[in-house]
């Protein structure tokens, strides 16, 4: 849509100079600006609008959560997807990790984790139930989700207390039946 009303502006913009001649850099010019004027309350219309967002409407989702590393993932017993929260157009995806290896996460880089102030997230407790019967506690974490089908920055430190950078994204968000 924006690129279509730009190219519809300059070439609207070049028609008239043609006609007018001298004056077209000058209307070249203010029909660019108005183009990018347009297309920046577009873009801001759609940050206000959840649903132009990308955002699903508030409730409770089953959602796809992918890392780049095999070390730092979901546990197998959820099928690579974690609960995704949506209210008053905030994200949060809960996941539960394949062990307790994983003590703090943080969204950004591990730089920016090590610094003073920054905001951990912290682990909760999460039973598993594996397919032989066999259950496990591990730990899981409320992850904020900035956009769906993007890769964001999340940290980890393990055990071993060395922070790591990953990227993570979240997709493919289902509803799930409230009486479930």
């Amino acid at each position: 849509m924006k690129k279509k009303m730009m190219a519809l502006l300059l070439s609207s913009a070049m028609v008239l100079s043609a006609a007018v001649g001298y004056a077209a850099p000058v209307m070249a010019d203010e029909t660019e600006k108005a183009a990018e004027a347009t297309a920046e309350t577009e873009e801001a219309s759609a940050e206000e609008d959840p649903e132009e967002a990308g955002i699903p409407e508030d409730g409770t989702y089953s959602a796809l959560f992918e890392t780049d590393n095999s070390m730092f993932h979901v546990n197998e017993t959820c099928d690579g997807r974690g609960v995704l929260t949506v209210k008053d157009g905030k994200m949060t995806i809960h996941v539960s990790l394949a062990s307790k290896k994983i003590i703090n996460l943080f969204c950004g880089s591990a730089e920016d984790a090590q610094k003073e102030g920054a905001e951990l997230l912290e682990p909760t407790e999460d039973e598993v139930t594996y397919d032989d019967g066999m259950t496990e506690v591990v730990y899981g974490f409320d992850i904020p989700v900035p956009e769906l089908g993007k890769p964001f920055a999340v940290a980890l430190i393990g055990t071993k207390g060395k922070w790591y950078d990953h990227e993570v994204t979240v997709s493919d968000p289902q509803a799930v039946d409230a009486e479930s």
